[in-house]
């Protein structure tokens, strides 16, 4: 019941309930779009598998700069954003603009640094109605729903 309150989904295949628990908790699927990725770096080798089946499930991938580029150097096509803290608007401009479906942003613990561009996506992210993760497991989940309920769309450099 990780931060859905009191929602839950029934059905005899595992993918169904979920989808039907993660819709009555409010949370919005959709099996197109834009998945802005940024990541704290214990993150990112965990992380990198999960964002490849987003991209060939048919997503654009777009990311922060060192999310980016690790993203890149592992052979996901990614749109670089730059960062808020250095001046850039991109992030809030895509995400009011509609183009972002989900949101995946994790932050550093072990370092204790407080990173307000995380938390100004994550409020612009809420305030538009885009589904954000924060935690990688329910990423894991949404992402066994859409391939069990999405065509996957062939990408130009598919393996």
């Amino acid at each position: 019941m990780k931060s859905t309150g009191e929602a839950i989904g029934y059905d005899v295949k595992l993918s169904r309930a979920l989808y039907k628990g993660l819709q009555a908790s409010g949370m919005k699927l959709q099996n197109y779009g834009t998945v802005v990725v940024t990541l704290a770096d214990e993150d990112k080798e965990e992380a990198l598998p999960l964002v490849r089946r987003f991209y060939r499930l048919g997503f654009n991938i777009a990311a922060t700069v060192g999310t980016a580029k690790f993203l890149k150097e592992n052979g996901i096509r990614t749109h670089r954003l730059g960062k808020i803290s250095e001046g850039s608007n991109e992030i809030p401009e895509l995400i009011r603009a509609g183009f972002v479906s989900y949101v995946i942003n994790t932050r550093s613990i072990s370092s204790g640094i407080h990173n307000e561009d995380g938390a100004t996506i994550r409020r612009c992210a809420t305030e538009n109605g885009v589904t954000i993760f924060t935690s990688l497991d329910t990423v894991r989940i949404v992402v066994d729903v859409l391939e069990e309920s999405t065509i996957p769309v062939s990408t130009i450099d598919a393996e």
